[in-house]
């Protein structure tokens, strides 16, 4: 694991002459910032420690117009380096970067008075005040206020072994995301001559090596690695918490851009919305009480990121804390956003930043008003059990099961298989596991137990219900294959029983009444009467005098009792008729002889109206096949008979 030193501060306070000292680096790349005197973009240098390990050193500008240049360097950062020059004292930019840090979640820094050569003892502490003041009620408040000259070196030894001891007792747990799936927020791209295209970050979380496949989000591209530099020095694996450099092939667009994320290519989902835990600056006091205002329009920085977009509160009383709130972000245009991901909100016109945030759900449904049950469930989001967080999640999608690939995106897990988590229910039917409530599962179990006595209640005459029919019914969206996954759990269990596509209750069973038995025997002796040309079912049915739905039902328990066959939605033959005519078919076409419906129907002396239909349910149960206008047997023949 590497990490990552930044600088913060007011222009001209020191932030580029201060690395320049202790790196030896000079990370003004650009002839404007020669030319002024200032830094416009981000600088990137390495520093060794003593133990000889290399760390990563992001230089950021200082000047308020060139903010969202400092935006897209300081979210990598693990220790901040913030820089106060002795002459000016804290600035309206010290107070801004400081925010800014502390938003992005960065808890270890250092404060570092620079220009100690043009300052008295007592200038010194009156500034190391005013640091004090700034950085009360921050993370950064019990941080070490040291003093330096770049011009005489006295201070620079001990802002060195400062740096050094605050890194050596960084751990994994000051950078959670080290085992997530690998993601490199793109600060530069850049063609270089016999190698192709370059990209730059900082690598926020996973790993990454030489041969692997990526994904550029949000756009999709894919891309493969073809080699890796970390400070310069070609490896073949780099880690988060590094400044990395990624030469990729693969790409059948011009360029890349500031902005988008190189990331592991199980990462596939970008978003236009998330719903956010949003906090306001820390120094801008009772002045912040105005902000975050519904559906305000701001300017979101993610990463490298920057979009516009507005601000849609969960509600006016759900309240996060303390001088935070519940919203839903709407961006412009996609980004790449997991849960944990911490963003910058600053107003649309780019003049100040407003707070900062976290990312709760990056993929929520839209915000409807008066949400009070959203409100409850980013609770639960934001809780550090994965058993309770996963099932708050699948709570609340919108389709009861979710693939494994999304929630692990979710989850920011690098694992193949979802673990066995309590509360959670796992399927695995479809071409991928799925993860779905428990809570939510049972409840669809339920409905289908409530369906099926519905369905016997009101056709007692019939078996059951069929399968697709039910799922139509069920309160939860999902597909046939985790229906039938249910629907076999609940067998197993004993509380339904299915035969084919048929569902009904395990007590369930068809009690004929006298009535029922004299109507099937009725049926029967209508189709037997002229065995080859039966009624059709209205004739059928104005001839027993039934109603449509009983004649079906009661046609439905011969068919399933295998007394009769359904040849077309009007049309049933006794079993035994079509048996006749299929030991007909057999012997006449043997040897390779053919038949027309003609031919039929001159030797079963019916109808075109019959023949035809009872030669279509031969090609459709396979005993025949057609050739032109005749029918011959289709080799091998079905085992069973029609």
């Amino acid at each position: 694991m590497g990490w990552i030193v930044g600088t913060a501060g007011h222009i001209d306070h020191g932030k580029t002459s201060l690395v320049k000292a202790l790196t030896g680096q000079d990370t003004d790349r650009l002839k404007e910032e020669k030319a002024r005197g200032i830094s416009i973009d981000l600088g990137f240098a390495s520093m060794q420690l003593p133990g000889g390990e290399r760390v990563g050193v992001v230089d950021v500008p200082g000047h308020e117009r060139f903010i969202r240049n400092m935006l897209a360097g300081a979210h990598g950062i693990d220790l901040a380096l913030f820089t106060v020059a002795a002459d000016d004292g804290v600035m309206p930019q010290t107070e801004e970067h400081l925010d800014i840090v502390h938003l992005l979640g960065v808890r270890r820094g250092i404060f570092v008075i620079t220009k100690k050569d043009l300052a008295s003892a007592d200038r010194l502490e009156e500034v190391a005040d005013g640091i004090r003041v700034l950085a009360h009620g921050t993370a950064f408040e019990v941080a070490p206020i040291l003093s330096c000259s770049v011009v005489t070196g006295d201070g620079l030894e001990a802002v060195r072994a400062e740096i050094a001891s605050m890194l050596a007792a960084l751990s994994a747990l000051d950078r959670p995301r080290s085992s997530g799936l690998f993601r490199l927020p793109i600060d530069r791209a850049f063609y270089v001559q016999g190698h192709g295209l370059v990209v730059t970050g900082t690598a926020i979380a996973g790993q990454i090596e030489t041969g692997a496949r990526v994904r550029c989000l949000p756009a999709g591209d894919m891309l493969r690695v073809r080699s890796i530099q970390v400070h310069d020095r070609s490896v073949d694996r780099a880690v988060a918490g590094q400044r990395v450099a990624l030469n990729l092939g693969g790409l059948e667009r011009d360029t890349l851009v500031r902005g988008e994320v190189i990331a592991d290519e199980r990462l596939t989902r970008a978003t236009s919305r998330f719903d956010a835990r949003l906090e306001r600056r820390v120094t801008l006091g009772v002045r912040g009480k105005e902000l975050f205002k519904p559906h305000q329009r701001v300017r979101v920085h993610l990463g490298t990121a920057e979009r516009v977009g507005r601000i849609v509160r969960v509600d006016a009383r759900a309240e996060a804390g303390q001088g935070a709130i519940y919203g839903q972000i709407v961006v412009n245009e996609p980004l790449l956003a997991l849960r944990g991901d911490r963003f910058i909100v600053r107003d649309e016109t780019a003049q100040r930043t407003l707070g900062g945030g976290t990312v709760i759900d990056p993929w929520p449904a839209p915000l409807r008003r008066r949400d009070l049950a959203r409100s409850a469930r980013l609770t639960a989001l934001e809780g550090t059990s994965t058993a309770e967080v996963t099932r708050a999640y699948l709570e609340g999608t919108p389709d009861l099961v979710v693939p494994w690939s999304s929630l692990r995106q979710f989850l920011d897990d690098e694992r193949a298989e979802p673990p066995d988590l309590p509360g959670v229910r796992t399927f695995r039917s479809d071409s991928e596991p799925s993860c779905a409530a428990v809570s939510r599962v049972g409840a669809v179990e339920r409905a289908v137990i409530t369906t099926l006595m519905a369905f016997h209640a009101a056709h007692p005459l019939a078996l059951g219900m069929d399968i697709e029919e039910a799922r139509a019914t069920m309160p939860e969206r999902m597909s046939p294959r985790v229906f039938r996954e249910l629907v076999e759990s609940l067998e197993t269990a004993g509380r339904i029983v299915r035969e084919g596509n048929v569902l009904r209750a395990g007590e369930h069973r068809t009690r004929l009444t006298a009535g029922d038995q004299a109507c099937l025997k009725a049926i029967e002796d209508a189709l037997s009467a002229q065995p080859l040309t039966p009624p059709e079912l209205p004739e059928l049915q104005t001839r027993l005098g039934v109603e449509r739905q009983r004649l079906a039902e009661l046609l439905k328990l011969l068919e399933q009792d295998g007394r009769i066959t359904k040849v077309t939605p009007v049309m049933y033959f006794l079993r035994a008729a079509l048996d006749r005519v299929r030991a007909m078919l057999v012997e006449r076409l043997t040897g390779g002889a053919t038949i027309t419906a003609a031919a039929l129907r001159d030797e079963l002396k019916i109808s075109r109206k019959f023949a035809i239909p009872l030669l279509e349910y031969f090609d459709k149960t396979g005993l025949t096949v057609r050739v032109g206008d005749a029918r011959k047997l289709r080799q091998p023949l079905p085992r069973s008979s029609p």
